[in-house]
């Protein structure tokens, strides 16, 4: 269970993260790979699949391989369990991935304390739960408590730092990933 190897690959998250690294707009892409707009845009949103042929042509667009492209895929698994049995025991303070691999999301459980004093800055929205415990959350300059069941949203690119304000605090963290384009208004390159 939870094993991806008999999954067949998403490439359209490695093709859309591709094209970003080189700032590239999909009409540049097609007009480099003479595949239609549509098209490329059904493949980075996993809404069609590339035969071989197109597969390469979108490839040499981006200045890669095929092979490459499938190696950063994504596996299309839909279900993954990350259990919390097993768990090596941490020295406080502790964080768990709660997502495994790579994705557009993100999930982490810290437990403990924080670094209260390192501001943060995320270049997408997050949501900060409160599992158990108690945080003190300070964003853009203004101090937020939360306690057991309380969620912060912060859009992207919103300065914050937390602290846990009671022990062994669980502090639930579900973001956007990074490689994601997930800023409104920006100017399309």
């Amino acid at each position: 269970m939870g094993d991806h190897k008999e999954q067949p690959l998403r490439v359209g998250a490695a093709v859309r993260r591709r094209r970003r690294t080189l700032e590239l707009t999909l009409a540049v892409v097609a007009e480099r790979s003479g595949l239609s707009v549509p098209f490329l845009s059904q493949i980075e949103n996993e809404r069609a699949r590339p035969s071989q042929s197109s597969l390469e042509k979108v490839a040499d667009a981006l200045r890669t391989t095929a092979v490459e492209l499938l190696a950063a895929a994504d596996p299309a698994c839909s279900v993954d369990v990350v259990r919390a049995e097993g768990a090596v025991p941490w020295v406080e303070p502790r964080v768990r991935s709660l997502v495994r691999g790579h994705h557009q999301m993100h999930a982490s459980e810290f437990t403990g304390d924080h670094d209260a004093g390192r501001e943060l800055q995320y270049r997408n929205d997050q949501l900060m739960y409160v599992a158990d415990g108690a945080v003190e959350i300070e964003a853009e300059g203004r101090a937020y408590r939360l306690g057991r069941g309380d969620t912060l949203y912060l859009t992207g690119g919103v300065r914050h730092r937390w602290r846990a304000t009671v022990p062994e605090t669980r502090l639930l963290v579900v973001a956007v990933a990074e490689d994601i384009e997930a800023l409104r208004d920006r100017p399309q390159r």
